[in-house]
């Protein structure tokens, strides 16, 4: 049976306040994830490329554990499951950027470590003929180099992330999708609604992949020039 169906995209403008304060809310979202991805994924790599063997471990076994576990689940283990178990209610916005989050950081993790093992063991070893501490070293040293080759790899983790803020809807944080959810139900349109759902998070994530893959041409061509 074909379905004579008209959409009607003028329920689109009465939905719009409150797509928009999803927006906002799945924006902000992000930005927090970010800021700790970028941040804490760099002290996890470096725990994961250390000398001290329980060093090394623990930081691993928390990078697979985030990395082999779906994050829906990371996200109700922490919003259910941690209150039953430890007696910690966490508000909902704060079980989401804490659970991203930590997901995100294993997988920058990962990302830095990569960048970090492809300096040159030459200039590890100028640096340390010049005494500079192993501080000195990663700030001004192996972190802008392996900064510079991992960003298309940077970039997409941060797109991928903000396309994980959807899940936060099932823990009941109004963000876009949640608010997406809602204007559906209340005016009956759901195609409508989630079309222009789908296009707000188009908008978003794709001007960012076109940079990805400029940074990866840019990349590819100089290294073919080497």
């Amino acid at each position: 049976m074909i379905m004579n169906y008209i959409p009607d995209w003028g329920i689109v403008s009465k939905a719009m306040p409150l797509l928009l304060s999803g927006m906002r809310t799945s924006i902000v979202l992000t930005l927090l994830v970010v800021c700790i991805g970028l941040s804490l994924g760099i002290p996890v790599a470096l725990a994961r490329m250390s000398g001290i063997y329980i060093i090394r471990y623990l930081a691993q076994a928390y990078i697979e554990i985030f990395r082999c576990t779906p994050l829906l689940l990371q996200l109700f283990w922490v919003f259910y499951a941690l209150p039953m178990v430890f007696g910690i209610k966490l508000p909902g916005f704060l079980a989401a950027v804490l659970t991203i989050g930590l997901n995100l950081i294993a997988y920058m993790a990962e990302a830095y470590r990569s960048g970090f093992q492809s300096i040159p063991e030459e200039q590890i070893e100028a640096a340390n003929v010049l005494q500079l501490s192993r501080f000195d070293q990663v700030i001004h040293i192996i972190f802008p180099q392996a900064f510079r080759q991992q960003l298309p790899s940077i970039l997409s983790l941060l797109v991928g992330a903000f396309k994980d803020t959807v899940l936060v809807s099932t823990i009941g944080v109004a963000d876009l999708m949640f608010q997406a959810n809602t204007a559906s139900q209340q005016y009956y349109r759901p195609f409508e609604i989630f079309t222009v759902t789908a296009l707000f998070y188009f908008i978003i994530a794709f001007p960012v992949t076109l940079v990805v893959n400029a940074l990866e041409r840019h990349m590819l061509m100089q290294r073919d020039n080497v």
